[in-house]
């Protein structure tokens, strides 16, 4: 009797819903799952450009260090470039900003203009030095960008609700990108 009841019932409303709302679930899980690609994605893109950013700051380091043991250079400046140039290369990424300032302030002691730098000093280390300089500042702008990018993505609401980017740390920005050559 039962069956006949429910076979009487029309279904096609219930199976039409059942379908909107299986249809409207995959929807919105392609749509988090789209979210959290594009999170993550900015989130390489963030590791990425640090990378190459250190990489041009590394190499900074290293012509510092050479125009410290350039024999143009006085022994205070070359002691205090050197200390400079070795903090920045070595220090851990909570120190890093401090020493990324520190050593564009002794470079900027040293050559802050071309009338001043020392006649010793190859060409070839200066126009390295200011190379690597306009790369740094292409650098940071890349990584700001990537950085703000990825920080306004996790801000928006659905991001913090649903929790699309795990367990990644914040992106953030060092005060040295300011204060950089």
């Amino acid at each position: 009797m039962l069956l006949i009841i429910v076979s009487g019932i029309d279904c096609a409303p219930m199976v039409e819903i059942i379908v909107a709302v299986i249809f409207l679930l995959l929807i919105s899980g392609w749509y988090l799952s789209f979210l959290a690609s594009r999170l993550d994605a900015l989130h390489h893109r963030v590791e990425t450009s640090w990378a190459h950013l250190d990489a041009l700051l590394q190499r900074r380091a290293a012509l510092a260090l050479e125009i410290a043991n350039s024999r143009a250079v006085d022994a205070a400046t070359s002691l205090v470039l050197t200390a400079a140039a070795y903090q920045a290369r070595e220090a851990n990424i909570v120190e890093r900003s401090d020493a990324e300032i520190a050593l564009s302030q002794s470079l900027k002691l040293i050559l802050a203009d071309e009338e001043t730098v020392p006649s010793g000093i190859e060409i070839d280390l200066i126009t390295s030095l200011n190379a690597i300089s306009e790369k740094i500042s292409v650098g940071i702008t890349i990584h700001t960008e990537a950085v703000q990018s990825a920080q306004f993505l996790r801000k928006k609401l659905l991001f913090k609700v649903f929790r699309l980017a795990g367990n990644a740390p914040l992106p953030m920005r060092y005060s040295f990108e300011d204060d950089i050559l």
